[in-house]
């Protein structure tokens, strides 16, 4: 979500609208007042997970008659936006979309073009007439609102973005789209995030404000935070390392980000994702393409196997036997 804020940011777009459901509380506390990355939030509820074009319909209020860019906060897009939005803002068509070639079109909104018109939509066809899958990022005008006003629920009961799209292309707007050459990235799946966390980390440069004793080894590019402390440990970058963190008697490989407040101690971990204060003590056989969640404690007990494997949610606490 950070990333698609400094996203939007970065395009000049400092007014934004954040549509929240039953994970507002954290959102709030995560994003605040949005001053500290330079803009100005509103927090707009919706009260059931009814479409993204339900989202565009409760933000009526919000967006008035401006243009606006829809930005899905699960989306990456390492490039940005800005040039989509000064295209955008340049030519002035009612709605742009990004699209980008996908392996796996059957499980996206798939468009149909003519030249770079959007002919026609298609929400996870089961035989998809194009790879060209709908980038979670969407320009409209006002425009729109005839849309999701004219628009009736899908078969799961939501007022569909590509239905709406379609109802513009269907009463003659000019709809156009845009194609990304550039890495993006769906994070809706361990996997996704897991690649994303791999391909963002391939562009970071080294910088150690922590502490690192001398019978630790850091290789390559590794970040560590302030007040962090590396003791008796291999660390392998690319890999990053938060705040007031304690690395101790571990091997931490590559590919793996480590948030603030967190414990490694005699365990091994690789091509992984710990959240805020997440602790990994004794697990010696090791851990990788895991995701753990704030305040996960994974902690050996006896006999072990070879290999694990995680998704865990938050306050979880996990012994291994």
């Amino acid at each position: 979500m950070f990333y698609g804020i400094e996203a939007i940011r970065d395009a000049g777009i400092t007014d934004v609208g954040i549509v929240v459901g039953d994970t507002h509380e954290e959102i709030r506390a995560a994003v605040g007042d949005g001053s500290r990355f330079g803009i100005k939030v509103t927090y707009i509820r919706q009260d059931a997970p009814l479409g993204l074009a339900h989202a565009v319909k409760v933000s009526r209020g919000f967006l008035g008659e401006e243009p606006f860019v829809m930005f899905l906060g699960d989306n990456l897009i390492k490039d940005g936006i800005t040039p989509f939005v000064r295209e955008f803002e340049r030519e002035r068509p009612n709605c742009q979309i990004l699209l980008a070639r996908v392996k796996n079109p059957e499980e996206f909104g798939v468009a149909e073009l003519s030249g770079k018109q959007v002919v026609r939509l298609q929400e996870k066809p089961k035989n998809p007439p194009t790879d060209l899958a709908l980038v979670g990022v969407y320009m409209f005008d006002p425009t729109v609102f005839d849309a999701v006003n004219a628009i009736h629920p899908s078969a799961r009961n939501e007022l569909e973005i590509t239905d709406a799209i379609q109802f513009l292309i269907d009463t003659h707007r000019d709809v156009r789209s845009h194609l990304i050459t550039g890495w993006w990235k769906d994070t809706g799946k361990l996997e996704d995030m897991l690649e994303a966390n791999r391909i963002v980390l391939s562009g970071i440069e080294r910088r150690i404000d922590g502490d690192v004793d001398a019978a630790s080894r850091v290789e390559g590019e590794v970040v560590i935070g302030k007040g962090t402390r590396v003791r008796a440990s291999t660390l392998r970058g690319p890999l990053i390392v938060g705040e007031n963190c304690l690395i101790e008697d571990a091997f931490v490989g590559p590919f793996t980000s480590i948030h603030n407040g967190s414990v490694i101690q005699k365990s091994e971990i690789e091509h992984s994702i710990l959240l805020e204060e997440a602790k990994v003590l004794g697990v010696r056989h090791r851990i990788e393409s895991s995701l753990l969640g704030r305040s996960v404690e994974i902690v050996s007990r006896d006999t072990r196997p070879v290999t694990y494997r995680f998704l865990v949610g938050d306050m979880a606490r996990i012994e291994v036997h």
